[in-house]
This record gives C-alpha cells, structure tokens and sequence, in this order.
C-alpha cells in the first residue's frame, strides 16, 4: 500500500512512501497469488541449499570416522628401507640378521620383521606338481619374510598356522599361501598335506592367509622363511629388503627415529626409515579435498535455482505489467516497484534456504545413523545456510526487479 509523503515546497504532489511492512506483505501476496509457482521457483534453491548442508554435515561426519581409522592402523606402522647402495655401492645388504631381534627390544613394538622378493629367475615358476601345468604360476611373486613380517601383518588365518622362528632358523622348506594365490593353484585343503614347486624345489604349505591388516600383497604371493630363501636364492642385493613394523599407538614417530641406529649403529644412514603420517594432517586433506569437490556441486545447485528465479521473476513482471503500470499511475515510484519484486524473489530464496537447510541435516543425521556414525553439522552451517538463500534470491531479481521499475504507466496501461 502506497501512502502520501511530507509535501515538499514548490511541489502539488506529495512523494509516495512503502514502508517495510507494506513491502513485505506485497512480497507475500504476489507469491501467494502463484503459490504453485512460487513453490517450483524456490525448488533450485531448496536443492542448492540442501546440498550445501549435506555436504559439510557429511565431510565432517566423515573426516571424523577417517581420522578414527587412521589411528587404528596406518598410525602404528613404520617400513624401515635398505638404501646403503646409495651411500656406498660396496656396502652390501644392510640389515644384520638379528634385525628382528634389535629391533623387537625398541620400547612400544609389537611385531617386526624383514621381507624382500625373491629373484628366482625367468624360467622359474610356482606351481602345485611338479609336472604339468608349467605356466601356472609364471607371475606369481615369491615373497622371504621372517616370522615378525607375518605378525606386523596381522593376517587372519582360514586354514592351518604360520610358520614360527624355529621353522625360520632351522631353514625348513615350508611355506605360507595368500587365499589368491592357493586359489589359483588349485588347493583348497591342508588336509593333504599339499607343497607348492618353486622351480624344481617343494614347500609343504603349512597355512592359508585369507586377510591381512597390513601390507595387502602378501594374498597374491607365496612366502616362505627368510633363512630358507637365503639357503636357495642367496641373501638380497643391497637395496632390495625391507621391513615391516608394528608399533603401539602413539610410538611410531619414536620407533622411526631409533630404528636405524638400533639396526646399524656403526651406519645408520644405511636404513631409512619412513613414519606414518600425520593424522590430523592427512584427515583436514582428505576433508579439504572432499570439501572443495562438492562445495562445487553445491555451487552449480545454486546457480541452476538462481536462474529458475530469474526466470520465473521475468515472466511474472512480464504478465503483471498492467499491475505495474496501475501502481505507477497511482504514485508508487520505479524503486518502489523494484523493492517488490526483489523482496518477493528474496523471500523465495529465503524459504528455499530454510527448507533446505532442514533437508540437509534430515540427510545428514539419517546417513550417520545408517553408517553408525557421529552426525557432526557445524552450527555456523546452519545458520549461514537460510542467509545464502536469502542473497540468492535477492541476487537472482536484481534484472528482473530492474525492467519492472523501468515500465511506464501510460504504455503499460494501453497493453
């Protein structure tokens, strides 16, 4: 509703005036003239809303189950590398044999051991008879590792035992078989007491991995006692062993500092030792990265429902041109008309904002407890949600508010 303005000397007619509770009910009305409309317009921005609420809802609830894993696991692991052909090419392999031993008496580890990939040669290959079925097993990796590699691993057992440290200083010709590869090689059961042939020589199969917590390869190898390997195969060149380390939570960084000294006082930078990362580093850039991705689709969300309410805000200052018009001849002046509309479109952007804020969170606290997560939505989220809305809205009726305010009274009223 228009009112009359203080008259200004010199001026016959007063200035028109809409106060804001006028606005706004002019707002509601238009909207709820079309509320089918109005209802389809505010659809972009309750999904670009929505999704924008989802999305930092579940990146955090996320990064918080991220970092619990990461605790539990990559945390407590420490490779320790042979590098002593970088520093001297004559130094020969760089991890005494009791490494399992010097290691094993550092304060806060729990299992350790070296392993490397046996070389057996082109023509040598894995297989479950000794005749037939030559090209069986032509790839599969033949992996030493002393019994301390096998407990870092964690492997869970599906048939028969690990062979132990005896087995390994005895150099028993036995050997342990990731599920992959006893697969592949057709033996399904100790039972028999079945030995796999690498080349012309056999290893009765002592057990079956079909797991691990660690280093995953070790179900596609076949591995036998490091003594043993070097027996048939020669100890590994220089840079070609490894070491796995299991810790107790919280000692991996403290492992990682002594362990080349405790293996190799007399030349320690023969070893490198490679600690786990940093948790709390690697979940903010695992969330960063995750955040970024779909902030970006929340973004697209957003523009699509800034441009339905554009559009939709054109046609209807296009079909209520005589309304302008008449309001126009009435006194209401072009800014007048321009605050309508802009508060009309600010206040489906808004609404959108609200509901979708609301779906958001719905989203967010029905996928954590499907996932048996902690739903985490920061409380500057939901607050900031309505008010993007709200700036879409207004944003997106800044042209069409704009045309509205430029129609003249006489050629809208001859329409």
């Amino acid at each position: 509703m228009l009112r009359p303005g203080r008259r200004t000397p010199g001026r016959t007619v007063p200035l028109s005036v809409l106060p804001l509770r006028d606005l706004l009910g002019e707002a509601f009305a238009g909207m709820l003239q079309r509320p089918g409309r109005s209802a389809l317009t505010a659809l972009g921005t309750v999904l670009g809303v929505g999704t924008f609420v989802a999305i930092l809802g579940l990146t955090a609830t996320t990064s918080s189950q991220i970092d619990g894993r990461f605790n539990a696991l990559t945390a407590t692991e420490v490779t320790i590398e042979d590098v002593a052909a970088e520093q001297d090419p004559h130094a020969g392999p760089a991890f005494p044999e009791n490494a399992d031993d010097r290691i094993g008496a550092l304060n806060g580890v729990r299992a350790a051991g070296v392993y490397w990939t046996v070389r057996t040669g082109a023509d040598t290959q894995v297989r479950a008879a000794l005749i037939g079925a030559k090209t069986q097993g032509s790839d599969i990796d033949v992996v030493a590792a002393s019994p301390g590699v096998l407990q870092a691993a964690q492997p869970t057992v599906s048939q028969g035992r690990l062979y132990d440290r005896k087995m390994d200083e005895d150099g028993e010709f036995v050997t342990v078989l990731g599920s992959g590869v006893a697969s592949r090689l057709g033996i399904t059961t100790l039972r028999s007491h079945p030995a796999v042939f690498i080349g012309d020589q056999p290893f009765t199969v002592v057990g079956i991995i079909n797991d691990t917590q660690r280093k995953a390869d070790l179900l596609l190898s076949v591995i036998v006692p490091r003594t043993t390997a070097e027996k048939v195969w020669d100890p590994p060149e220089g840079g070609g062993a490894s070491m796995l380390v299991a810790t107790e939570l919280g000692a991996a960084q403290q492992v990682a500092e002594l362990a080349p000294t405790a293996l190799r006082p007399d030349h320690p930078e023969y070893l490198k030792a490679v600690p786990p990362p940093d948790p709390k580093a690697l979940r903010t850039g695992v969330g960063d990265d995750l955040g970024r991705l779909f902030l970006l689709l929340a973004a697209i969300c957003l523009v699509i429902g800034a441009v339905g309410i554009a559009n939709t805000t054109l046609v209807a200052v296009l079909e209520r041109t005589g309304e302008i018009g008449l309001r126009r001849a009435l006194g209401a002046r072009g800014r007048h008309v321009m605050a309508q509309f802009l508060a009309e479109s600010g206040a489906l952007g808004a609404l959108g904002g609200l509901v979708g804020t609301s779906l958001g969170v719905i989203t967010v606290v029905t996928v954590a407890a499907a996932r048996s997560w902690t739903p985490v939505v920061h409380p500057a989220t939901v607050l900031a949600a309505p008010v993007i809305g709200l700036i879409t809205g207004v944003l997106a009726g800044l042209y069409p508010s704009w045309r509205a305010s430029c129609v003249q009274p006489a050629e809208a009223l001859r329409r």
